[in-house]
């Protein structure tokens, strides 16, 4: 059978190969073209902006920007409206093709950079998708550094809509992104770019945290309701704080209650969303879990990012999009950055609604990024050197479909009462639920938010090392063991890698995209491996030896 398509960027690819009839995620093969042919142009303009950097010329900030929506709205779960991913490639062109006037000498440019648009762009997307790179480990290279940019991109969109951009951060997304193309590059060289990938992802997550921080607040420690009201209600999906900011404004005192759904239930970590009367818990839970939860609450739902699951018709018309996210049939309500957005028409919407339908009462705890795990540090480390605490377990990471998830609910459940959980991403949901007590008052799964977080574990992880003294960050008491599902969990295991962290181990599958040798360098350079069983893996977690 001919294949319609190959994507194999998340965890969930059929067969842990790569999907080629259809996505798993529920993208077909036109939208996968253009997915593709936009992330092809955008490696072509960003050829000519490296170019152009080199050359003395300043890039500027829309154009950094487009960059990074268009890389963005690839993510997995996304964008599924294939005439607004067109739209972004024609901008594209565009764009890139006023660039080339200012360039100096054009010559040297790959084809990407000189493609003008014209001809029949499905199949176009044919001859420059993943498969285009022949070489097994070189096109491995290439995707794994793509999709850790993809990641990057995500951190850094998220910075720029609170005002805070990085002109290095920036210039070596594009610089690495123009370095796919280039067919001069070694097995050697890309193992190099892969590593400064993971640098700069550590840069892009510290930008968004001081986004958020200095906009929002530093986090604290926050009981979060479940339960729900009998308002009409809108609830609020994705990962982006601005959009969140923006509802509330523009609901309050209008009988219309806010709530947070999946990876936005960090949101009421921060002080500056307290103050909105409306702004009453989270319904539900991980992003997959959708059809069912949006379906019974009733009222419309915003999609600010990616995790879209394919919509039930008894609730498109209440699904709304906004930023990066898109789907055929469901109103995208726009807005550039530094725009107020309107969302009067959802708001509009939402008074029509009923209330939701209760799905669980009671509360969940969350709040522990950096600054607050580190006003406890005291704390922590007096559990640590009496043997209250003996081991921390990094689970962060991504939730998703696949029965073999189901695993981290029972790791999380058989783990020795003396280990404490440092989460982030939607991962929490396999296990923040469960009652895992505390010890000395200090709970046993400590959240520090959205999978955009992640900074604050490497934060803690390194603040640990200096208060014991320790010259390696791997001889702490700390093991990881990761959920993946998308490129932002990409992103944060190269960040990983580039810190000096060793022996994670990652799960379910390992990325169908690292091909064996590229495979064989990652388990030797850094130990990372995959998961067993939990009994397994607690005995090895835990032996006497580590």
């Amino acid at each position: 059978m001919e294949e319609k398509m190959f994507c194999y960027q998340c965890q969930e690819t059929a067969g842990c190969k790569g999907c080629t009839m259809s996505g798993v995620c529920g993208k077909k093969p036109d939208v996968a073209a253009m997915q593709d042919l936009l992330v092809y142009v955008t490696k072509g303009i960003s050829a000519v902006t490296t170019m152009l950097r080199k050359e003395g010329k300043n890039i500027s900030a829309e154009v950094n920007h487009l960059i990074t929506l268009n890389l963005f709205t690839t993510i997995t779960n996304a964008n599924f409206d294939k005439e607004s991913i067109e739209e972004r490639i024609r901008t594209t062109l565009e764009v890139k093709d006023s660039l080339l006037e200012e360039l100096h000498n054009p010559t040297d440019l790959p084809e990407a950079a000189k493609w003008s648009g014209l001809g029949d762009w499905e199949e176009k997307a044919k001859t420059v998708g993943v498969l285009s790179t022949e070489n097994e480990d070189i096109r491995s290279l290439r995707e794994l550094i793509t999709y850790g940019l993809k990641g990057l991109s995500a951190y850094s969109k998220h910075a720029n809509v609170l005002l805070h951009d990085s002109e290095e951060v920036d210039e070596f997304l594009q610089r690495a992104l123009a370095a796919t193309l280039n067919d001069t590059l070694s097995v050697d060289d890309l193992v190099a770019l892969t590593m400064e990938t993971g640098k700069y992802g550590v840069s892009g997550m510290a930008l968004l945290d001081k986004a958020n921080t200095e906009t929002y607040g530093n986090p604290e420690i926050t009981k979060v309701n479940i339960g729900v009201r009998k308002n009409p209600g809108i609830l609020v999906s994705g990962h982006d704080l601005r959009d969140l900011e923006m509802l509330l404004q523009q609901t309050q005192g209008i009988g219309v209650d806010v709530y947070t759904h999946s990876e936005m239930l960090p949101a009421h970590y921060y002080p500056a969303f307290k103050k909105y009367q409306n702004f009453v818990g989270n319904y539900g839970n991980a992003w997959w879990k959708q059809k069912e939860e949006f379906e019974s609450f009733n009222g419309p739902i915003l999609m600010t990012t990616n995790c879209i699951v394919p919509p039930k018709d008894s609730y498109k018309d209440r699904l709304y999009t906004t930023g990066a996210a898109g789907y055929s049939g469901c109103t995208h309500i726009p807005g550039e950055i530094g725009e107020q957005k309107d969302f009067s028409a959802l708001i509009e919407h939402a008074k029509k609604c009923a209330a939701p339908n209760e799905i669980e009462t009671g509360e969940i705890i969350g709040g522990f990024a950096h600054a607050q795990v580190l006003a406890l540090a005291d704390k922590v480390v007096e559990a640590v050197k009496s043997g209250a605490i003996k081991k921390f377990v990094v689970m962060g990471g991504c939730d998703g479909r696949a029965k073999s998830r189901n695993y981290y609910t029972e790791f999380a459940k058989a783990l020795p009462r003396d280990t404490v959980i440092l989460t982030a991403g939607c991962a929490k949901y396999k296990y923040n639920k469960l009652p895992l007590g505390d010890i000395n008052g200090i709970p046993r799964i400590l959240d520090a938010g959205q999978c955009n977080d992640c900074y604050s574990l490497a934060v803690i992880a390194l603040k640990l090392k200096e208060v014991f003294g320790l010259d390696d960050i791997n001889d702490l008491p700390i093991i990881y063991n990761i959920a993946w599902y998308e490129q932002k969990a990409v992103i944060v295991l190269l960040a990983l890698l580039y810190l000096g962290v060793k022996n994670i181990h990652l799960g379910p599958t390992l990325p169908a995209f690292l091909s064996p040798n590229v495979a064989k360098v990652l388990v030797e350079n850094f130990g990372i491996a995959g998961i067993g069983t939990v009994e397994d893996d607690l005995k090895l977690f835990f032996s006497e030896n580590n």
